[in-house]
């Protein structure tokens, strides 16, 4: 490693460090109060049982900066540091009530626009990365198909090579976040489908190209206020110019891609298990029974402790996968145990906000049991839990 190399590895670790132990950082509490004060303004019950995409604070979003936030200034983003992007959606987490566009925010900027920040080529960021991250365009990211589940690479998706040098695109992609708005989208498909995982490739893929199937979006159980969609590809014609890297390589580029997704795209999470927490502090503050406080109780003031020992635990694995990414080291295995530990210390603590807020936090109304049924996602999304225990099983050697 070279001089250079050492002091920005260095200062990364720094900065991770003062994010860690700063839990008021101002890169935090600074989107976090836009986002309670611009965000989610309107009837969030009613959205959000409409599954109701929030377009105009999703360009509120861009106009503040969010989604350039870890695009270098040469793309035309902000440059930061991945401190101060975690910092961010750690803070659009804890202001933002609509959870389904915090975690939509977050999805675009670690996948579709990490992939052509570090794999597109200038043609393919300068027609999509502006667009992108002002705000004006949407980007999906689509490797699952409705047959395959967790087994990325066993996937029917084709783009086989033209004899002009262009490929013809044939496939079905299911449950992609953004897809229902999508303008463009990263598709992983098999060139060579004799070849197994070495024989998948990369493709930037307009979604006004002729042949293009956008499915209805799809209800769900929580994050309802994100696009939620299938693709289906009839003989889309793709230039050349729509690989992404190398022929073969997709691989390899989502192999990288979800690792940095699986491991940071909980910060929106974590950012409102801490506004959970709040809530359910000043709620058990204020609700009397019996003549005191039911924070008075041992039996819910244990609920509290627990969801603060909760939030803590998910906030340390979050910046101990920041740190081993910085460091180069055991990134695979801190991503995988952030990954885990965030879904289930999330789902605990909205557990505990419902009973700490008794039937209030079981009626829709109130917004508490929503955030359990958005929390549930996180067992789900970037890889099931099952699979991040495989993880790290493997890397434990077993």
């Amino acid at each position: 490693m070279s001089h250079a190399d050492s002091s920005a590895t260095d200062g990364a670790l720094a900065a991770i460090a003062a994010a860690i132990a700063d839990p008021q950082h101002p890169a935090k509490t600074e989107v976090a109060s836009f986002a309670a004060t611009e965000l989610a303004q309107g009837d969030r019950v009613g959205d959000e049982l409409a599954s109701r995409f929030a377009v105009d604070d999703w360009r509120r979003c861009a106009d503040r900066g969010l989604l350039a936030v870890m695009v270098p200034t040469e793309f035309g983003g902000a440059g930061a540091d991945w401190a101060t992007t975690l910092l961010t959606l750690e803070g659009l987490g804890l202001g933002c009530r609509d959870e389904g566009l915090a975690f939509a925010i977050g999805s675009q900027i670690l996948s579709t626009q990490e992939v052509l920040v570090r794999f597109g080529t200038n043609e393919q960021r300068d027609r999509w990365l502006g667009p992108l991250i002002g705000g004006e365009a949407f980007g999906a990211f689509c490797m699952t198909e409705p047959e395959t589940g967790s087994d990325a690479y066993a996937h029917a998706a084709t783009a086989l090579r033209n004899d002009d040098g262009t490929y013809t695109l044939n496939g079905h992609k299911a449950y992609i976040t953004l897809g229902s708005v999508a303008d463009v989208a990263v598709v992983f498909a098999k060139t060579n489908p004799d070849a197994g995982a070495w024989g998948v490739s990369a493709f930037l893929v307009p979604l006004d190209a002729p042949g293009f199937e956008r499915r209805p979006n799809r209800d769900k159980m929580g994050m309802r206020t994100t696009p939620f969609c299938d693709f289906v590809f009839h003989d889309v014609v793709l230039p050349h110019t729509a690989l992404i890297g190398r022929e073969g390589s997709g691989a390899s580029i989502f192999n990288s891609i979800i690792e940095v997704e699986r491991a940071f795209v909980f910060a929106t999470q974590v950012g409102s298990m801490e506004r959970q927490l709040n809530e359910a502090i000043a709620y058990a503050i204020t609700r009397e029974q019996g003549g005191q406080p039911i924070a008075g109780y041992q039996a819910v003031a244990h609920q509290l402790v627990d969801m603060k020992r909760q939030h803590e635990t998910a906030r340390l694995f979050l910046y101990r996968a920041a740190l081993a990414h910085a460091s180069g080291t055991d990134f695979p295995m801190a991503a995988a145990l952030g990954k885990l530990v965030g879904a289930e210390t999330g789902i605990a603590a909205a557990m505990s906000s419902v009973e700490v807020h008794g039937a209030k936090g079981y009626v829709t109304e109130f917004e508490v049991e929503r955030g359990l049924r958005d929390a549930v996602g996180g067992l789900v999304y970037s890889g099931t839990s099952a699979i991040q225990k495989n993880i790290i099983a493997r890397l434990l050697g077993l």
